[in-house]
């Protein structure tokens, strides 16, 4: 490498003059020079969460600092009251449990200041008593023992208890909503419960092999307990979106929101379970409804995948524009040194269809446009390799292919209408009258036929709709989900507005406004910094804070749609609908409108103050050299896991439906989303590419042409349907599009399913049982107003005796 520059300082310091060097020899070199650096792909697994520690570390913000000595100094206190000349770690299990009673005793008192010494002494129980402990291992298993033993004697209900009436603590809010400026100061109370709270739920979800058995048990009652409504009748989730709620209203501006938002996901996490037991669920699920099994395991398939090269380079972008520059001057260039040149040139592919693209330049295709802001950080083209070597067959395609019933339908229609003359409708067995190859497509067509839960819920649905009574009572499995959803159905429109509110303020592209929520409450200190070094702290932590609250909203938000969507597919159409109509389709492309790649590899931490780092070793001076090198991480894992998540969820609101896939044309998303593809991990590049493939056909053939690199890899990595004409504009959906009219019909199917199962005390009349005995209908006692038993005689001359009776109308 260091060879090559020098022979390319050299180069530029030659005189051009003397026809010694061609401007072909200078890219071809700067092409290699690149090629030697090229950065590999991201070594980025997709879980649930990142790994414990980090999880751990990201609760704290670097301005809680401070507090790890406070809440250890508040336990010594309890502590050497009743156990002399003892550490913790040297106690048996009975002087563990007995002490923790006596906290839990302790937290029961009226004074407040003392309320919080009680929770700091408890939070630092629940940090794992660190001051006894010499290395992070050490520490994570006292944090494990004592949050079981802490669960095991209640603790998570009172804490619950606590967090009611800190969330109804009127002069708090009162307080914080004239206050100018709000800071940590403002939400210690608030903090110090969500802490205990996220660190026992984080805790206990981790599923250990080496946990004893009791263990186990606790675990699963916890799971169980966490999502019943046994916190005011309601599941703990339902609860913290209050807070959510309550704090974007401007009537709770000093909520922690961030320990909020993580400790909602966490627990939903918890109670419905990852994206693990989401395929298990739909295993099993799909056995139930006696449905043919899944053709492959996503995740698997997902995780074997490697990520495409992007496809616009910086070297492309040079090269065509030097292409153009060449035509234009034609004469200023000596074609004999040219041709001479390329019957040398060792890296000139000799491919028909890199001619193809070469011909597609044009100024107005989305691979020749240049980003500015990007110039410095687009991925380096790959290694140029002899043609023998560079192009490599697949065995085969990652996805087996889905056609759905609507498709062999549709094709069934043209068939007939073009050969017999006539149609059957939804008939896709008789095939009399149709050419031996139109039974061999349909043959086809039904081999690789896919109905999903979903199209059987929908069925079902309309069955009950149209036959209230002889249908029957529907058999609703009262699962965490099922519980949790009728939790949220009567406030889910200003959960997903709040959510949304949070994200948009938390997102890098957003610019400061008055009207803002403010996210920071709970990461500005009370006295702002004074020194350079400190401000850039500050600056850390508040992008950092950032990036944890978008984190956690990606996944609160996608693990409810795929929850919702596995239990009834009216759920999720409900929550997704409210989605759209909250604008998240702008937002989440608002939010990929950025430097996608500085954001990926955004080094926004500082390792040395990461807990339990921190409470274990010896600090290092900071210096604003360390601070500004950051991490040697490749990437930053919460910020890519966050972009997957927001990727998946526009795939979540926009498949199969028409009018949403047309917002993503008129939001000219096209472009913002060919930039993603210069991430190169194969999960993201998946879900781009599957939202480059809905809109294809409407981008126009020009747009087709030009990027034909981005249509090579859709056909690669996305999943096939067999007769859809997405790369063509061919397809029966290429029609004008009616938004109002699409979600409209969707949102009555919704408010008919809703209504039907939820809303039991709004039965339709017509439907009820009538009581036609006489006796019983006058035996009947009916509760009359006080002033009408007091005006009864009035009421009798004013309505009974002066008025007259025709009676022979009566009797007709």
């Amino acid at each position: 490498m260091i060879t090559i520059m020098f022979c390319m300082q050299n180069l530029i310091l030659c005189k051009f003059d003397d026809n010694l060097l061609d401007h072909k020899v200078i890219q071809c070199l700067l092409f290699y020079a690149q090629g030697l650096c090229e950065s590999p792909d991201l070594e980025f697994e997709y879980a649930d969460t990142d790994k414990w520690a980090a999880e751990l570390s990201e609760l704290y913000s670097y301005t809680e600092g401070p507090e790890f000595a406070l809440n250890r100094k508040c336990f010594e206190v309890e502590f050497r009251a009743h156990v002399a000349d003892k550490k913790w770690t040297e106690l048996d299990a009975a002087q563990h449990r007995a002490h923790a009673m006596r906290l839990l005793d302790s937290l029961e008192v009226i004074a407040r200041e003392k309320r919080l010494k009680v929770a700091r002494a408890i939070l630092y129980m629940a940090q794992g008593t660190f001051a006894e402990c010499s290395s992070e291992a050490e520490v994570q298993h006292w944090m494990r023992y004592n949050i079981f033993l802490l669960l095991d004697v209640g603790t998570f209900s009172a804490l619950v208890e606590l967090l009611n009436m800190e969330i109804d603590n009127s002069a708090a809010c009162s307080s914080a909503v004239r206050k100018p400026a709000i800071s940590l100061a403002d939400s210690t109370d608030l903090r110090v419960l969500l802490n205990i709270m996220y660190l026992m739920v984080e805790t206990i979800q981790k599923d250990d092999p080496a946990d004893k058995p009791e263990w186990k048990i606790i675990r699963e009652t916890f799971r169980a307990e966490l999502g019943s409504p046994l916190f005011n009748n309601e599941p703990i989730s339902v609860m913290l979106f209050s807070m959510v709620t309550k704090f974007c209203s401007g009537h709770a501006p000093h909520f922690p929101m961030k320990k909020v938002l993580l400790l909602l996901w966490k627990s939903i996490l918890f109670t419905l379970g990852g994206f693990e037991q989401l395929q298990s669920i739909k295993v099993h699920k799909r056995e139930e409804l006696g449905l043919p099994p899944l053709p492959e395991d996503s995740i698997r398939v997902i995780r074997s995948m490697r990520a495409a090269s992007p496809p616009a380079s910086a070297s492309d972008l040079i090269e065509q524009q030097q292409k153009r520059a060449r035509r234009e001057h034609k004469a200023l260039i000596k074609q004999d040194n040219l041709d001479a040149f390329n019957e040398k040139d060792p890296y000139k592919a000799d491919d028909s269809r890199e001619d193809e693209d070469d011909n597609d330049d044009n100024d107005n295709s989305i691979e020749a446009e240049t980003f500015p802001l990007e110039r410095d950080e687009v991925m380096p083209p790959p290694i140029p390799h002899p043609p023998s070597e560079r192009v490599s067959f697949p065995k085969g395609l990652p996805w087996a292919p889905k056609v759905r019933e609507k498709d062999i339908e549709n094709f069934l229609e043209s068939s007939r209408s073009k050969f017999i003359g006539y149609t059957l409708g939804s008939d896709t067995d008789t095939v009399v009258g149709l050419p031996r190859p139109i039974h061999e497509s349909i043959k086809t067509l039904k081999q690789h036929k896919y109905v999903s839960i979903a199209e059987i819920q929908i069925i079902k649905e309309e069955e009950f709709q149209k036959t209230p009574l002889s249908g029957g009572e529907e058999e609703v499995d009262m699962s965490s989900t099922e519980l949790l959803y009728q939790g949220i159905l009567p406030s889910l429109p200003q959960y997903m507005i709040a959510l949304l509110k949070i994200l948009l303020a938390a997102a890098p592209t957003s610019k400061a406004k008055t009207d803002s929520i403010n996210i920071l409450a709970d990461v500005l200190p009370e006295e702002m910094p004074t020194t350079v070094l400190q401000s850039m702290k500050l600056g850390v932590d508040v992008n950092r804070h950032k990036e944890i609250i978008v984190k956690a909203i990606s996944a609160i938000l996608l693990l409810l749609l795929k929850h919702f969507k596995l239990n009834h597919i009216y759920q999720f159409e409900y929550m997704a609908q409210h989605l759209v109509f909250a604008n998240c389709i702008p937002l989440i492309l608002k939010f990929f409108n950025q430097n996608i790649m500085s954001y990926i590899t955004a080094k926004n931490s500082i390792s040395v103050l990461d807990f339990p780092y921190c409470v274990v070793h010896e600090l290092p001076e900071l210096t604003a050299e360390s601070l500004e090198a950051g991490d040697n991480n490749q990437f930053c894992w919460r910020n890519l896991f966050s972009c997957i998540n927001l990727l998946r969820i526009l795939n979540k609101l926009t498949k199969w439906k028409h009018s949403r896939t047309m917002m993503l044309v008129v939001f000219k998303s096209a472009p913002i989303l060919k930039r993603a593809l210069k991430v190169k991990q194969a999960m993201m590049q998946l879900y781009v590419l599957k939202l480059l493939k809905v809109q294809t056909k409407y981008l126009g053939r020009q747009w087709r042409k030009s990027n034909m690199k981005t249509m090579s890899a859709i056909y690669q990595k996305v999943r096939h349907r067999l007769n859809d004409d997405w790369a063509y504009g061919n397809d029966l959906d290429a029609r004008p599009w009616d938004f109002q009219a699409e979600e409209c019909a969707l949102r009555a199917n919704i408010e008919r399913f809703n209504s039907r199962r939820y809303e039991k005390s709004h039965t339709n009349p017509d439907f009820l049982p009538v009581d036609n005995c006489l006796q019983s209908v006058l035996g009947q006692r009916v509760d009359l107003p006080e002033d009408f038993q007091m005006n009864y005689d009035l009421w009798l001359e004013r309505e009974v005796f002066s008025k007259p009776i025709s009676w022979e109308e009566l009797l007709q």
